[in-house]
């Protein structure tokens, strides 16, 4: 490295290639294949020769639903370097709404998994998109990647350019929105450094230890920081799907340093038995960040106790980052999600949309220094939620004096009972520590003389019955901690609760059925 210390000259994938060929950048995947740097990036390459023999070009945009594996490394890695403009699906999507995504934003290509080939006739039905692939195995219709990129060369292609990736994001709110940015005109070699300076921001460290991937890789958040490991030159250990001793022994046995996780893996975590917990070495974690949903504070307290002072936060949404918490900030200020990031300012403002005081609850906004983003082809939806320059992602939340943001709870998911505003994710992390709660959502519920009233809705942990007892529990649980107008005035249990992989509850789907049965009372 000619004496400099990494962070101080460009770095990147395709330097790392170069410089350290045979430094392993795929350690382990569920399909049991591993790549050097130098075999990763010669794969990227031959794929981009392959798709623009086949006619596609810059600011193309390519869709591909795959599972956790290395072929989503490398469709990442081909749009780095050919402009192709990709986006990545969740997998669990239907075939209707894969489609739905086709169709608005123009996609010339989309690269499906052998495993969801039963939705490939409902995709294609009346579609003339020309470039279709499979992964994994036949698709009938679709051309296999094998067969796509045979004799093509693993040279560095011309013209490279960074192709913009377009996050689509539902959440949990409905239809899908498209969220997009201006062209980047950069090198790939840029970019990739880019990369390895968000990785510096948490303190991945180049060139040594592992990144554990256990999230949904199709999600932004995930991206991000395995991306980021890659481009420091740590290893990626990608795993299917999540399980928590299996994740525990990937720790162990590729003395993993980095990973990305959500909350509800922690509490699937700290849920295990002692003795399956103490089975494992985790030592060599360094750092654990989380981000996509609110994590309890005993629930992450007890991960800090367990993993030590590793575990940070992140909050903000594929329209753009703003906040971190290091371990020892939120370890100080329990609850926070950490102060804004450089280039990004926070606002808490009113209805009134004029800036609140330190303390005083609001509506969240985010006003970054360089280019905001837009929802294709929705001008009013990108309207809806600017004020100026700044955005908000529908959250609430004050700052406290030192500029830290603390979260109330979504606007949408506020409860009104007898004009008081009660927030349910205040309730929710104080159920999720109840030993018998394996998961929870609160919900407000049509009332006739309050507006609404608490409701909580259980997923018991395995082995408990959920019971009319273990209901009056609970909720004398929350009275114990809690104010008498928070407390759940119901408790009712399901199997599961819907929440997408990346934590977070579907409550739409929750709130619409009870009230859709006062609706029919009317």
């Amino acid at each position: 490295m000619g004496g400099q210390h990494p962070w101080d000259r460009p770095l990147g994938v395709w330097q790392l290639a170069e410089l350290f060929p045979d430094l392993p950048a795929i350690l382990s995947s569920p399909s049991g294949r591993t790549f050097t740097f130098a075999e990763l990036v010669a794969s990227a390459h031959q794929l981009v020769h392959a798709v623009r023999s086949r006619g596609v070009a810059n600011g193309d945009v390519v869709i591909y639903a795959l599972p956790n594996d290395a072929d989503i490394v490398l469709w990442q890695l081909a749009a780095q370097e050919s402009g192709i403009q990709t986006i990545a699906l969740n997998p669990a999507l239907s075939g209707s709404e894969i489609r739905t995504i086709v169709d608005h934003s123009g996609a010339v290509g989309i690269v499906l998994h052998h495993d969801y080939a039963d939705r490939a006739a409902e995709i294609l039905e009346g579609s003339a998109i020309p470039l279709r692939v499979s992964v994994g195995g036949p698709i009938p219709g679709f051309e296999a990647v094998d067969d796509l990129v045979r004799g093509h060369p693993t040279t560095t292609p011309p013209a490279r350019s960074v192709g913009q990736p377009i996050s689509y994001s539902s959440g949990t709110t409905g239809q899908p929105k498209a969220i997009s940015r201006p062209p980047l005109d950069v090198d790939p070699d840029v970019y990739a450094d880019s990369l390895k300076r968000f990785a510096h921001a948490f303190r991945f460290v180049p060139l040594e230890g592992a990144h554990l991937v256990t999230a949904g890789m199709h999600h932004g958040g995930c991206q991000s920081f395995y991306q980021g490991a890659l481009n420091v030159g740590q290893g990626l250990v990608i795993l299917g799907s999540f399980d928590p001793e299996a994740t525990l022994a990937a720790i162990e046995r590729f003395r993993v340093t980095t990973a990305y996780m959500v909350p509800t893996q922690f509490v699937r975590l700290v849920r295990l038995p002692d003795d399956v917990r103490g089975r494992y070495d985790v030592s060599s974690l360094e750092v654990v960040v989380h981000a996509a949903a609110p994590c309890p504070v005993e629930v992450k307290q007890q991960m800090m106790d367990w993993w030590g002072p590793v575990i940070w936060e992140t909050y903000g949404g594929m329209e753009g980052a703003a906040a971190i918490a290091k371990p020892h900030h939120w370890l100080a200020r329990p609850g926070t999600v950490g102060r804004a990031i450089r280039g990004m300012a926070i606002r808490i403002l009113g209805d009134d949309d004029q800036v609140l005081p330190a303390g005083e609850v609001g509506r969240v906004f985010l006003e970054p220094d360089d280019t905001t983003f837009e929802y294709r082809g929705d001008p009013e939806l990108t309207a809806s939620v600017h004020v100026g320059r700044a955005f908000t992602l529908g959250d609430i939340g004050y700052l406290d004096e030192d500029g830290f943001l603390f979260l109330r709870d979504r606007a949408k998911d506020m409860i009104i009972s007898g004009g008081v505003n009660i927030y349910p994710a205040e309730i929710e992390g104080v159920l999720a520590a109840h030993p018998a709660v394996g998961d929870v959502a609160v919900i407000g519920v049509p009332d006739p003389e309050w507006g609404e009233q608490v409701k909580a809705i259980v997923e018991p942990v395995a082995g408990v019955d959920p019971d009319d007892e273990l209901a009056r529990e609970l909720i004398a649980f929350c009275a114990t901690r809690l104010a008498k107008y928070k407390c759940p005035r119901s408790v009712d249990f399901r199997d599961e609760l819907p929440r997408t992989d990346q934590g977070k509850l579907y409550k739409r789907y929750l709130r619409d059925e009870y009230w859709a049965t006062e609706d029919r009372k009317v």
